[in-house]
């Protein structure tokens, strides 16, 4: 059975209907709202074949029809128009990004809430990879006779600060003399390669300074492992009660529980494709996910994928104004990140 144009035609009324309207939708539905110039008898025998095929499915209580996973998916391929987000939307999203000053995690933070905001669904964006980013410089500031500021920046922009306690007094001299060899030894390397058996044997060459360098590399190394570790940033995830699929209790139960396994979100984020990729329904290995749809993006610095962002929701979702939505954020989070 040939999937021809008029098929195509009923099928995306289908699920434009039934995104807009969340209920199923019979041929009497697409005769009074759509014009596609057949009798309401021939689109039910076509909506019949588009149901054998797997394209649609009927609920048990209702003459109409829904879209199945499989017709999701021809529809994300390539049936759908991406909207063009109107100017007051990109003005809302370049505002908030411009508003959002400081450190790396309040910008991650306000994404997530960008996110969620325009699309009205669940946001959830991972903090940056840093394990491919170099190190760019190290620096030890002298605060008073018994306390030191590390501060430790990469190549991609993320810095990080920490107080030492000295457990003895120091010489300015020989703190930048530990200074200069720790970005000699370190700078240019990428963060995962400073190992803490890379850090020993620097340490060994500074046998001199024993004391003093026994109380800097335990927090340069934890500061370094700070940086490369991954953080989820969820938000809007009361936005589900306001959706028809969640208004049943034991539906909306399960939606939470499902955000509370953090690290399955973590990996269907990690593992989803560069670029814009949208995951429908059965296609999430996750059993607790298959009854969502979930698109991401990348997020770079440099060049180099650093994180991602997504939005998680029923697989009734508007694809168009969702993909739209965080391919643009996405855009201007990079951006943000790249004139740091």
């Amino acid at each position: 059975m040939e999937l021809g144009d008029r098929k195509l035609k009923i099928l995306q009324a289908i699920i434009k209907d039934f995104i807009s309207t969340a209920e199923p939708v019979g041929s009497r539905t697409l005769m009074k709202k759509y014009d596609l110039g057949i009798s309401a008898a021939t689109i039910r025998n076509e909506m019949a074949d588009l149901e054998e095929m797997g394209y649609l499915k009927q609920p048990h209580t209702s003459a109409g029809r829904i879209p199945s996973d499989k017709g999701y998916r021809l529809y994300v391929d390539s049936l759908m128009i991406i909207d063009k987000l109107a100017q007051k939307q990109k003005d809302i999203i370049k505002k908030s990004f411009i508003q959002s000053v400081g450190e790396l995690e309040q910008i991650i933070a306000t994404t997530s809430k960008i996110l969620s905001q325009m699309t009205k669904l669940t946001s959830v964006v991972l903090s940056p990879q840093f394990e491919q980013s170099k190190l760019k410089s190290v620096q030890l500031v002298p605060i008073d006779d018994e306390s030191v500021l590390l501060v430790t920046v990469s190549e991609s922009g993320v810095v990080r600060n920490a107080i030492l306690r000295m457990n003895e007094k120091y010489t300015y001299d020989n703190l930048m003399i530990i200074n200069k060899i720790l970005n000699m030894k370190l700078k240019g390397l990428t963060i995962g390669d400073i190992t803490c058996q890379k850090v020993e044997d620097i340490k060994r060459e500074m046998n001199m300074f024993h004391t003093l360098i026994d109380t800097i590399t335990p927090v340069l190394i934890s500061t370094l492992e700070e940086m490369v570790n991954v953080q989820l940033y969820l938000d809007g995830v009361t936005n589900i009660f306001n959706l028809p699929e969640y208004h049943n209790i034991e539906k909306a139960r399960d939606f939470m529980e499902m955000l509370d396994k953090k690290e399955h979100i973590m990996d269907l984020l990690i593992n989803s494709k560069d670029d814009i990729d949208v995951t429908i329904g059965k296609e999430n290995k996750h059993e607790e996910m298959q009854d969502c749809s979930l698109v991401t993006a990348t997020y770079k610095v440099n060049g180099m994928i650093v994180g991602k962002i997504g939005v998680i929701g029923p697989t009734r979702m508007n694809y168009e104004h969702i993909v739209s939505v965080v391919d643009y954020v996405t855009k201007n989070l990079t951006d943000l990140l790249n004139n740091r």
